[in-house]
């Protein structure tokens, strides 16, 4: 476990992350004034799975979806 005072941290953050992200630091500690402040740890990998496309071809839109609202009729079949 790496520990850095606040202004190292501050100056070489890129530095920091780079070696959590590659898994050359588990942890680091940020200390301020010489006391433990802050630890900087890698973000669980937590994917929500596949979102975009996931109703794909369990329903249709009706092709008159917009026929009451003719403000968004215009911008889609106007462009603006």
């Amino acid at each position: 476990m790496q520990s850095v005072n606040m202004l190292q941290a501050k100056s070489s953050l890129s530095r920091l992350v780079d070696a959590i992200e590659s898994g050359r630091e588990r942890e680091i500690v940020i200390a301020r004034n010489g006391r433990p402040a802050a630890r900087l740890v890698p973000v669980e990998d937590a994917s929500a799975g596949p979102r975009i496309g996931v109703a794909k071809g369990r329903f249709e839109v009706p092709n008159d979806i917009d026929a009451s609202n003719e403000d968004v009729a215009r911008l889609f079949l106007a462009g603006g």
